[in-house]
């Protein structure tokens, strides 16, 4: 559905996407699931995520007043990449400009709606807004860089009592780039938003990207793991994380698995055969799996 946009004039070009709030599968941008440009730390982050491995360069910064965009922000942008490819594939035409309601994006999300939610979800499109990232990802040359913010500008409407009746946004064109484009867009476990740990929640992604639906799976050795996810936290620290997810096979989807060879150790992923009747009842949408919302600061 479109309508006109009430940014102002800037943004006025823009046709206004509203949200259809439906149940629809969840679709994550490729590009965020491969590299690090969130936050996986529940305490607020300044320092910045300044990585490079050979042509690919990333530089993520954040403001003292909200720091940066954590990975649990992120799943506003998750909600953002799931509308518009479903309106994609159903021939219905798609903006950056977005329009929706705080409900559905926490119900989307399995977040509780009561307003320390909608407090929380505040302060989540802040930091999306304030954190800027600059990057030579889907640039010809490696040598540029696209710079941009994960939401270029945010607005709440309320009625005349004040009470919130949903809230606009305008997201980056190398977003929205990454999101249009079928080839770079994959369906995620709903359970994913139930992961409540930054460093899980970073490395389901990680390990839907390159492990896919394999059947040999993939494998990371430890070193590589901690230098892609931008973590503050120490290799040891790290690495102890990492085997207490793996003792607790806490990967939706995955079997996940360590290896030691010639003193390092290496993380193996594989994908799980899905249940069929779990499958049968997933694509009538009648879920078997726990939906209980998930609160994170």
């Amino acid at each position: 559905m479109r309508h006109l946009s009430a940014f102002p004039a800037k943004s006025a070009q823009l046709d206004l996407f509203v949200s259809q709030g439906r149940d629809i599968a969840a679709r994550d941008a490729q590009d965020l699931m491969a590299w690090p440009f969130f936050s996986i730390a529940k305490s607020k982050r300044v320092r910045p995520i300044d990585f490079r491995m050979g042509d690919v360069s990333i530089l993520v910064e954040a403001t003292a007043e909200h720091g940066m965009a954590t990975i649990w922000d992120a799943d506003v942008l998750i909600w953002v990449a799931s509308q518009i490819v479903e309106a994609r594939d159903a021939g219905r035409p798609t903006s950056r400009l977005i329009a929706a309601t705080p409900h559905e994006i926490l119900a989307f999300t399995r977040r509780g709606t009561g307003k320390a939610s909608y407090e929380r979800l505040k302060a989540g499109l802040d930091r999306l807004q304030s954190t800027t990232i600059a990057t030579s990802i889907r640039q010809h040359d490696a040598r540029r860089r696209h710079r941009f913010s994960w939401i270029n500008e945010w607005k709440e409407r309320l009625d005349h009592f004040g009470r919130a009746l949903g809230i606009e946004m305008i997201i980056p064109d190398w977003f929205y780039e990454g999101v249009i484009n079928q080839a770079l867009v994959l369906t995620i476990d709903a359970d994913y938003f139930a992961l409540t740990g930054g460093l899980e929640r970073w490395l389901y992604r990680l390990v839907r990207k390159h492990g896919g639906k394999q059947r040999g799976g993939w494998s990371f050795d430890f070193q590589h793991l901690h230098m892609k996810s931008g973590a503050l936290s120490p290799p040891k620290r790290f690495a102890f994380e990492l085997r207490d997810i793996v003792r607790r096979q806490a990967l939706p989807g995955y079997t996940l698995t360590i290896e030691h060879a010639l003193g390092r150790e290496r993380l193996n992923f594989v994908a799980v055969r899905p249940d069929p009747f779990d499958a049968a009842m997933r694509r009538l949408g009648l879920r078997t799996t726990n939906r209980h919302p998930v609160d994170m600061s």
